[in-house]
């Protein structure tokens, strides 16, 4: 399995549907809570070009929020991209 980093806030419905997805899949991720804190939401923005989250890292390679994540799911590419 690949390394997967979430950036998240606590309270974000997309971030708890993401990370609803990644257990029903069994992907081990590590999870960084970025509540309030704006100069890790800047840093994010600079290496991924978005400004929201959840942000999902495979590989330290951005490869989007919840909703690519489940687009991926959908496509049938969840597996090639996670394991």
């Amino acid at each position: 399995m690949k390394k997967v980093k979430f950036y998240s806030w606590t309270w974000c419905p997309f971030c708890i549907r993401a990370k609803e997805l990644l257990m029903e899949k069994s992907i081990v991720f590590e999870e960084i809570n970025i509540d309030g804190d704006q100069e890790a939401m800047d840093r994010l923005t600079a290496v991924s070009g978005s400004d929201s989250v959840p942000q999902i890292f495979v590989r330290d390679e951005f490869i989007g929020g919840c909703d690519e994540l489940i687009q991926l799911e959908k496509d049938g590419k969840f597996d090639e991209v996670f394991y």
